[in-house]
């Protein structure tokens, strides 16, 4: 995801500095993913440098207030507006693990995708109960936890696709 975009997001509510659209981030996305307050400066000095922002006001205690643009409001819109094309190809470690495990001959690629899945299956469950710890009207909250579980889920199928190929070819060996 490009912070860029999560940022003018929380511009185009309010002028905010830094610790703001951190504090604010984190809270919207139910500290699901570790925004580092360098990052949010680092990005919107460059939202500044391409017009998107601009920074000026400063709060008592010498904090900088960053400001939309119109030109940041209109990219921002756009974000929106526009669906997000999955990536191709996904970069995905575990996919990668088990396709270099399944051709090496000095791995138990069977045991390695039966660990990754009582990993998953353990997270599928914190996930879960999560979930059951969010408050009801908290919508973001409820859609983040909620692709999470989704997404642990459909890896548990993807890994019993996979210990069964597995199965499968020791079975043809």
């Amino acid at each position: 995801m490009s912070i860029k975009f999560a940022i003018l997001a929380l511009l185009a509510e309010t002028p905010r500095h830094g610790y703001e659209i951190k504090n604010e981030f984190d809270r919207r996305t139910n500290h699901t993913w570790s925004l580092n307050i360098g990052q949010v400066y680092t990005t919107l000095d460059r939202l500044e440098r391409d017009r998107l922002c601009f920074r000026g006001d400063e709060t008592p205690d010498g904090r900088v207030i960053a400001t939309i643009t119109p030109a940041g409001r209109e990219a921002v819109r756009q974000w929106f507006a526009t669906p997000i094309a999955p990536r191709t190809p996904p970069r995905n470690e575990l996919a990668i693990k088990i396709a270099l495990a399944a051709t090496s001959k000095d791995i138990d690629v069977a045991a390695l995708i039966q660990d990754q899945r009582r990993a998953t299956t353990h997270q599928l469950q914190e996930y879960r109960q999560a979930r059951d710890g969010v408050a009801g009207d908290d919508l973001a909250g409820q859609l983040l936890i909620d692709g999470m579980v989704f997404a642990a889920e459909a890896e548990l199928r993807w890994l019993d696709h996979c210990a069964a190929k597995v199965a499968e070819k020791v079975g043809a060996d």
